[in-house]
């Protein structure tokens, strides 16, 4: 087991094979998409990366995030399917909970599992985790009736080199005191402008009038996640492409007038424009209003992400 506070190239590549070989097993990625960016472009944080190695090959990687001095640290895990059931989870885990504490003392370790394996659950309740937060993957298909665009909204791509600042600001203002969206920088929607899946056409911006000054009353950005092959049980599946609702914020003035449900839609209509079958999204547990709306939207639960905390 090796601690990297930065990963080499030949590491790097082995590592992105550990996590593409899972996310074809399980169907899920195993570690969150900042992760993914941070590894690909680099970040700014105290980012801390341990590789596990098995005869020879690398089986296990964990990425601890050091750097919320309010909740505490922060943590993800990887065990390739074929080295699990052989204690090297339990190992890493152990591991990441001693660096954790070296760390930052008494902060409570934090233990994302997605998907909510029972492998997963299993091994943070053997740790000693609880659960402290779930988030909620909601799908539906796209085949179906969608309702028509809201026509009280004007609607227009979000402009690259133009739009960053000022839907930065709207973006922290909808999302003050989340834990994930609330404190975006000017880095965390660049190192986004570079990924392959970016298009402004499908960051869709609501204001009052069809012009790039108006301002911005909402917004829903879309993702569109490519083909997967997937195995499993002996067989190969492959999954089509997938529209995923990014993020949806409102500016907290215009609460109450629909503007989530109308970007919503424009959202859904530009995922079926480009011929795709099936949406997603995710939502926390506890946000009743989001859920009505999606539910109300046709999205029916999928699967669930789970946060855990030590102790």
């Amino acid at each position: 087991m090796k601690l990297y506070e930065t990963l080499e190239p030949r590491v790097l590549g082995h590592v992105f094979d550990l996590i593409t070989e899972t996310t074809k097993h399980d169907g899920i990625p195993p570690v969150a998409e900042h992760v993914l960016l941070h590894l690909r472009h680099g970040g700014d944080k105290e980012d801390r990366h341990i590789v596990l190695e098995s005869d020879g090959v690398i089986a296990g990687y964990a990425h601890l995030d050091l750097t919320d001095q309010v909740e505490g640290p922060s943590a993800e895990l990887v065990i390739h399917p074929e080295y699990r059931s052989k204690g090297l989870g339990e190992s890493l885990l152990a591991e990441i909970v001693r660096i954790a504490h070296d760390s930052n003392g008494d902060k409570k370790l934090r233990l994302w599992s997605h998907g909510d394996l029972p492998g997963a659950r299993r091994l943070a309740e053997r740790g000693g985790f609880s659960i402290v937060r779930t988030v909620v993957q909601m799908r539906r298909p796209l085949t179906g009736n969608i309702p028509d665009k809201d026509s009280r909204f004007s609607y227009r791509n979000f402009v690259v080199g133009q739009d960053e600042s000022k839907w930065l600001e709207l973006n922290n203002h909808a999302f003050s005191g989340h834990p994930d969206q609330g404190s975006w920088a000017l880095h965390d929607i660049k190192v986004r402008e570079l990924e392959e899946w970016f298009d402004p056409a499908g960051f869709i911006i609501a204001t009052d009038e069809a012009n790039n000054e108006a301002k911005m009353k909402g917004f829903c950005w879309v993702k569109i996640h490519g083909g997967i092959g997937h195995h499993h049980d002996g067989s190969s599946h492959d999954h089509d492409p997938i529209g995923e609702i990014y993020v949806m914020g409102v500016d907290p003035s215009h609460h109450g007038e629909g503007i989530g449900r109308a970007v919503t839609i424009a959202g859904l209509h530009y995922m079926r424009d480009r011929g795709i079958y099936s949406a997603m999204l995710y939502v926390d547990a506890e946000n009743r209003a989001g859920l009505a709306l999606y539910k109300g939207l046709g999205f029916t639960e999928w699967g669930r992400d789970v946060l855990y905390r030590k102790g």
